[in-house]
C-alpha cells in the first residue's frame, strides 16, 4: 500500500477538494507542523491553500524545504508573493479552470438584473402575478458593456457578450490587440456603458476602485456586476448609489465581508446575490481537483 504523501495545509481549503484528496495526501495543519522535528519538517516540499486561505509567515517559517504551493482559486493577493519568492517558493494558483465557469456567471448575472430573474421569481411566489404585470426589465442585446479588466476572465466575458449583442468595451494597465474599444480609465469606462461588469485581481492596487465618482458617471441607468473581489467596490458608497436611485441595480457574487455582507444590502430590491459561488459547476470541481492533484504531484 502506497503512503500518503505528506501536505503542509496553509490555509482553509473546501471540504470537496479536502475529500478527494484522502488517502492519498495527509494534510497536516499548523499546530502539527509546529509538533514535528525539523528534519520532518524538512522533508515536506508540497503545501496547499486557497485564494481566501493564504499561507502565513509564521507557518512558512516551520517548512524550509517547501518548494510549491497549491492554491485553490484564482486569486494572489492574499499571499506576500515577494517573501514566497526569497524563500524559494513557487505559487500555483488556479486560474485556467476558473475562467469559463466565472464567465458564465457574470453574463448570468448580467441577465439576472437586467431581467428581473429574482425579482419576477419573487413576483410570483408573493402571488402578485394576480394583481397585476411584473416590471419591465431590459434588453441585453444591444446593451453597452464595459469590462473592468480584461484578463482570462474578462476576456471571456467580453467574447459572451459580445456574441450576446452587446458593445463591449473595456479598460486596464494598457490597449490590448483585441476587437473591443478600450478606455482610458474607469471613469471614462463608466461614463460610456450602461453595464459595467468587474473581472480585475483583488488587492490594494484595486481598493475601492468603484467609488462614488465612478458610480455617478455610470449613472440612474447603469447597472454594476461584480465577480472579481468585493474589496474593488466602496460598498457604502454603493448602498448610498442605490439607495438614493443614482444607480439603477447591481448584481454581486463577491462582497468585502463574507459570508456576511453588510446588512443594508438585503434591503435592496434592485440587487441580486451570488454567495461567492461563480465557480460552483460540477465540471468546476471536477477540473479543479484534476489541476490541485497534478500541481501536488499526484497521479488522477
Amino acid at each position: 500500500m502506497t503512503q500518503a504523501k505528506q501536505v503542509a495545509l496553509l490555509g482553509r481549503i473546501p471540504p470537496d477538494v479536502k475529500a478527494a484528496l484522502d488517502g492519498d495526501v495527509t494534510l497536516l495543519g499548523a499546530e502539527v507542523l509546529a509538533k514535528m522535528g525539523p528534519q520532518a519538517r524538512a522533508a515536506i516540499s508540497h503545501g496547499l491553500t486557497s485564494a481566501i486561505g493564504g499561507a502565513g509567515a509564521e507557518v512558512l517559517a516551520l517548512l524550509p524545504g517547501l518548494r510549491t504551493i497549491a492554491s485553490v482559486g484564482a486569486g494572489t493577493d492574499v499571499f506576500d508573493l515577494a517573501d514566497l519568492e526569497a524563500r524559494g517558493i513557487t505559487l500555483h494558483p488556479t486560474p485556467d479552470v476558473m475562467t469559463e465557469d466565472t464567465a458564465e456567471c457574470a453574463v448570468g448575472l448580467v441577465f439576472a438584473v437586467l431581467r428581473n430573474v429574482a425579482a419576477n421569481d419573487r413576483f410570483v411566489r408573493r402571488g402578485d402575478w394576480a394583481k397585476g404585470r411584473a416590471p419591465l426589465g431590459r434588453r441585453v442585446s444591444g446593451r453597452r458593456v464595459g469590462v473592468v479588466g480584461l484578463g482570462r476572465i474578462g476576456s471571456r466575458v467580453a467574447e459572451k457578450l459580445s456574441a450576446l449583442g452587446c458593445a463591449v468595451s473595456y479598460t486596464g494597465r494598457a490597449p490590448k490587440d483585441v476587437p473591443w474599444t478600450f478606455a482610458a480609465d474607469i471613469g471614462a469606462l463608466a461614463g460610456s456603458v450602461d453595464v459595467l461588469v468587474l473581472t480585475c485581481a483583488g488587492g490594494e492596487a484595486t481598493r475601492g476602485l468603484v467609488n462614488a465618482d465612478v458610480l455617478e458617471r455610470l449613472g440612474p441607468e447603469g447597472f454594476l456586476v461584480n465577480v472579481s473581489r468585493g474589496s474593488v467596490v466602496d460598498e457604502p458608497a454603493l448602498i448610498a448609489a442605490l439607495e438614493q436611485g443614482r444607480i439603477a441595480g447591481a448584481a454581486l457574487d463577491v462582497f468585502e465581508n463574507e459570508p456576511t455582507p453588510d446588512a443594508r444590502f438585503l434591503d435592496l430590491p434592485t440587487c441580486v446575490f451570488s454567495p461567492h459561488a461563480a465557480v460552483f459547476t460540477r465540471e468546476n470541481r471536477h477540473d479543479l481537483i484534476a489541476e490541485i492533484r497534478r500541481l501536488l504531484g499526484l497521479g488522477h
